[in-house]
C-alpha cells in the first residue's frame, strides 16, 4: 500500500511538471519515441546489438548523404569537441568564435593544451569570409567553428566559410552542428569538412545521453600521426570496432533504441520536406517577433531551429512562469546576452501547427502581463 502510494505522488508530480518544450535543449521528445527506449535491454557484445548499431550508421549515412564514419558514445556532444581536438590537432588550431558555443571549443582546445589561434566576431553576427582573410597559415592543423550558434540564433554558412578556408591553406575543418544536424542541410559532400560533431537532445528529437560525430578520411590518417590522443574518443579505438558494429566502450542501448525508431522517421519525412519544415517554423517565429522587440541576430543568418528575440522591457521571468503554468516552456537567454535575451527553440519533431499553437498563447500571456 505504501509503495502504491509512492507511485501515484510520483505520477501526479510528473503530470504536474509535464509541458510542452518549446525550448533549446533538451527539446520536446515525442511519446512514441520514449516508448521506443522501453524495448528489452540486450549486451553491447551481442548479434542484436550488432544489428542495432549498424543499421543506425547505415542511416545516417543515408540522411546525411555522406560515406564519412559516424562514431557514437554516451555522453553530451561536447565530448567529441574535445575528440576532434584531441585526434586532429598536436599544436596549432584556429577557433573562431560568434557566441558561447565558439567560446566553449576554444577553451577545450586550451585545456587540451593547444596553441589557439583566436577569432571572434560580435554575438549577432554570423562568421564571414572576411574575418578569416590571411588567419589560415600553413601552421594552422585545424579550424573549428560552431555552424549554428544557440546562444545567438545565428547561422553562420558553412559554404562561405569552407571557401574561404580552402582558399588559404588545407587544414582540417571541425563543425559543431548540434543544433543543426537533421534541421538544416550542411551539404556534407559538397563542404568535405573533417569532424562534425552532434548530439541526440536537439534537432533528433531524443533524449540527451550520446554524442555522435561524422569523421573523415583524412581526419582518420592524421589520427594515426597525432599524440596523446586519450581514450574514450581514440578515433582508431573507435573505428575498429565501429567497423565491427562494435562500441568501444558500453553504450546507452536503451537510447539507441530509440535514435534507430526516430531515424526511420525522418526517411519517411525525406530531408527536403524536413529542412522545410525547420525554416516554416523559423519564418512563424521571426514574424512573431515584431509583436515585441524583434529578433537578436542579424536578419540574413537567423537560424532555422532556435528564435533568439530581444527581451526589450519584457519582465521574462514573470511572462515565463505565466507560460510554464499553462503547459508551455522556452528558454532564457544564454551567455553574455543572457539578460537582453530569450530563447524559443523549434526544432525536431515540432510542427509549424504546433509553433502557432505556441504563439496564440504567448499572445494571451502579453496580454495578461500589461
Amino acid at each position: 500500500m505504501r509503495q502504491s502510494c509512492a507511485y501515484a505522488r510520483l505520477a501526479a508530480r510528473g503530470r504536474k511538471l509535464s509541458r510542452e518544450l518549446f525550448t533549446v535543449g533538451p527539446v520536446n521528445v515525442e511519446p512514441e519515441v520514449l516508448q521506443a527506449m522501453t524495448r528489452p535491454m540486450i549486451t553491447h557484445r551481442s548479434k542484436d546489438y550488432r544489428a542495432l548499431h549498424g543499421s543506425i550508421i547505415e542511416k545516417f549515412k543515408k540522411l546525411l548523404d555522406t560515406d564519412m564514419d559516424i562514431f557514437m558514445v554516451g555522453g553530451s556532444a561536447s565530448i567529441f569537441l574535445e575528440g576532434a581536438v584531441k585526434n586532429g590537432v598536436n599544436s596549432n588550431v584556429l577557433g573562431i568564435s560568434n557566441g558561447s558555443f565558439g567560446e566553449r571549443w576554444i577553451e577545450i582546445s586550451k585545456l587540451n593544451g593547444k596553441n589557439v589561434k583566436e577569432i571572434r566576431t560580435p554575438w549577432g553576427n554570423a562568421m564571414k569570409p572576411a574575418d578569416i582573410e590571411g588567419a589560415v597559415d600553413d601552421t594552422v592543423e585545424a579550424v573549428h567553428f560552431v555552424s549554428n550558434e544557440s546562444s545567438t540564433g545565428v547561422l553562420s554558412s558553412i559554404d562561405d566559410l569552407t571557401g574561404e578556408i580552402r582558399k588559404q591553406n588545407d587544414p582540417l575543418i571541425f563543425v559543431d552542428g548540434v543544433t543543426s544536424v537533421t534541421a538544416v542541410d550542411l551539404k556534407l559532400r559538397k563542404n568535405e569538412i573533417d569532424a562534425l560533431v552532434f548530439g541526440t537532445q536537439k534537432a533528433l528529437a531524443l533524449p540527451p545521453g550520446l554524442a555522435i560525430m561524422a569523421v573523415s578520411e583524412k581526419l582518420m590518417k592524421r589520427s594515426k600521426e597525432v599524440r596523446n590522443r586519450g581514450f574514450y574518443t581514440d578515433l582508431i579505438k573507435l573505428k575498429k570496432n565501429n567497423d565491427e558494429n562494435y562500441a568501444l566502450t558500453t553504450p546507452p542501448v536503451s537510447l539507441m533504441y530509440a535514435l534507430d525508431f526516430q531515424l526511420d522517421r525522418m526517411v519517411s519525412e525525406g530531408m527536403a520536406s524536413r529542412y522545410r519544415r525547420h525554416k516554416e517554423m523559423g519564418d512563424l517565429v521571426r514574424k512573431w517577433s515584431l509583436k515585441l522587440f524583434g529578433m537578436f541576430p542579424e536578419k540574413e543568418y537567423m537560424s532555422n531551429t532556435i528564435g533568439v528575440l530581444n527581451r526589450g522591457t519584457l519582465d521574462f521571468e514573470k511572462f515565463h512562469a505565466s507560460l510554464k503554468s499553462k503547459g508551455y516552456e522556452i528558454s532564457g537567454g544564454y551567455g553574455d546576452v543572457k539578460e537582453k535575451t530569450f530563447r524559443i527553440g523549434h526544432m525536431g519533431d515540432l510542427t509549424p501547427e504546433r509553433v502557432k499553437g505556441l504563439l496564440k498563447v504567448m499572445d494571451e500571456t502579453l496580454e495578461e502581463c500589461q
